[in-house]
């Protein structure tokens, strides 16, 4: 019979409840028998002693709360009687010793790609539409109605014909309560990518993208810098084939920033890029009409990209968690880790972002850093980082939402313990600040917001072109221009929620599956992916989140 509760690590002072408890339970573990004080929902944490106020809890093998008040053993872990607390960490002697998995399953595996001349190798073939500043939010908008539909990469239209029934009942004379009783034509249709692609003008462009933002004026010199890096990032992109750029001319974000910024992560760049200055050009129709032109020209050169077999170790995949619960550190988490794992071992790139989700094991990633610089670099973005959010009145401390207290992770370092799993076992070889490329193969970190839209815009623009986005609550975020693969922590989310979940890892909470078996699923499914053969449901449904990081705090 599969134990209802988890003990995660030896060290570990608490155990997880893997299903509901009641008061008076008897749990059997590890030869003990221990009394469920009261009630403890699943996911939630129940105390394996008695704790008294200041004790340490330990979870994951480090600490990640004190008692706030008494606990008594069997009792449930809250916000109530529990508060956030973390071990100091520094540079230690140590060399980090790791031992890599077996990947000969692998070894000689492909995927088809799109080869960049600077040798990188793309998932998805796009063209992009970018203002440099929110002025030209409204041209963008304009140029979003004129091409998208008649090219064939309008979004499915699947609720006209119940608008359509709506507007009869209302014309019919039909009562607020009928309306709202009313029993619709269930026409959500599901269209396949071969379907969409038969209608499209450019079949081998997978669409038109338009990164419409809130920046680039108004703020700080370093807010346009830090923007203009983020669209280098994505104008450099392997998913991006070229690019139309949409300038007002008097903005902080000048076009010879983003210039510089390109040259940074491309000297080389050969991509058709189109750059156009409305106050030089003058009218909003002589602008659009040349923007139209210049679009076509470049869709007619990215139609001709064709995929190509590629090696897996060059993909570079992006870690990611949204909507966490008790469960994404002891399933979803760890099994994304080892996917990791096993691309890291086969020459391939991973990127960790969401620095004040890495609260409390900082430790250890300072122990698996390549070299002193390495976890130097690291320790010194957390610290400013955590400094920036005490100096604005907030603090790590404050990252876990509602949602995430609600089921189960009341601290951010129990919350930061379970996140870090994605990064599996592997050496850190860099440390990035946003929104520097990726350069190296390997674990890179990347210092990032924990806000789930803003981490993963940076992980695409660093170089990620797919993101493995692990979830316990549920969220559908994704990316105009790499998929973004949404993993359940348990299996309830993904049966509630199919049309957002692509892959379910509550398998390991079910018993049915380990967390490596887990893991060697998502590789083979991370492979479909970037070849294109399997369509994830951020891609099918168009959710285009991207929002840039302003380098005020945001937790």
């Amino acid at each position: 019979m599969k134990n209802n509760v988890l003990k995660i690590h030896p060290d570990d002072s608490v155990l997880v409840a893997l299903a509901d408890l009641e008061p008076a339970e008897q749990i059997e573990w590890e030869g003990t028998s221990l009394t469920v004080a009261e009630a403890v929902p699943a996911k939630h944490k129940v105390a394996l002693r008695d704790f008294a106020p200041g004790d340490p809890i330990t979870m994951y093998g480090v600490l990640v709360g004190k008692a706030k008040q008494a606990i008594p053993v069997g009792g449930r872990l809250t916000t109530f009687n529990v508060q956030h607390a973390t071990n100091s960490y520094d540079l230690q002697n140590s060399t980090y010793q790791w031992t890599p998995p077996v990947v000969d399953r692998w070894q000689n595996r492909t995927f088809m790609g799109y080869h960049r001349s600077d040798g990188r190798v793309g998932t998805a073939n796009y063209w992009l539409v970018v203002p440099l500043v929110f002025c030209e939010n409204r041209n963008i908008q304009v140029l979003e109605e004129a091409l998208i539909n008649d090219l064939g990469y309008s979004r499915r239209h699947t609720y006209q014909q119940q608008t359509q029934e709506l507007m009869e009942l209302v014309q019919a004379g039909r009562t607020v309560e009928e309306v709202l009783q009313a029993d619709l034509g269930q026409t959500a249709q599901s269209f396949s990518n071969l379907d969409r692609k038969s209608l499209r003008l450019f079949p081998n462009v997978d669409g038109v993208k338009f990164l419409a933002h809130e920046g680039g004026c108004g703020g700080t010199r370093q807010d346009a810098q830090a923007l203009c890096g983020l669209l280098a990032g994505y104008i450099t992109h392997p998913n991006v084939a070229g690019a139309t750029v949409l300038s007002l001319g008097c903005q902080n974000a000048q076009v010879s920033m983003l210039q510089e910024e390109i040259r940074k992560r491309s000297p080389q760049f050969d991509k058709p890029l189109f750059v156009l200055e409305q106050q030089t050009i003058g009218t909003e129709e002589s602008l659009i009409s040349l923007a139209l032109r210049q679009t076509f020209a470049g869709l007619m050169q990215a139609n001709a990209w064709v995929r190509q077999p590629a090696p897996l170790s060059k993909l570079t995949i992006g870690l990611e968690c949204g909507g966490s619960d008790g469960f994404s550190g002891i399933s979803a988490n760890p099994a994304v880790g080892h996917a990791s794992d096993l691309l890291v071992a086969l020459g391939g790139t991973v990127i960790l972002s969401e620095f004040p989700e890495l609260c409390g094991v900082e430790q250890e990633l300072c122990d698996r850093s390549v070299d002193a610089e390495t976890g130097n670099r690291f320790r010194e973005l957390m610290n400013t980082y955590a400094q920036r959010a005490k100096e604005a009145g907030s603090g790590f401390d404050m990252n876990p939402s509602p949602g995430n207290i609600r089921d189960g992770l009341i601290t951010d370092a129990m919350k930061s313990a379970g996140a870090s799993k994605k990064g599996g076992s592997s050496p850190v070889v860099a440390v990035l600040d946003y929104p520097e490329l990726v350069t190296k193969p390997g674990l890179n970190l990347l210092c990032t917001p924990g806000n789930d839209v803003e981490s993963t815009t940076a992980e695409v623009g660093s170089g990620a072109t797919v993101v493995l986005f692990t979830t316990g609550l549920g969220t559908p975020t994704g990316n105009p221009i790499a998929p973004v693969v949404k993993i359940s922590s348990n299996t309830a989310l993904a049966k509630r929620m199919p049309d957002i979940i692509d892959i379910n890892t509550g398998t390991v909470i079910d018993g049915d599956e380990t967390i490596q078996q887990a893991g060697e699923r998502l590789l083979d499914q991370i492979i479909q992916v970037a070849s294109g053969d399997l369509e994830v449901a951020a891609v099918r449904h168009g959710q285009d989140d991207f929002i840039p990081w302003k380098r005020g705090v945001s937790l």
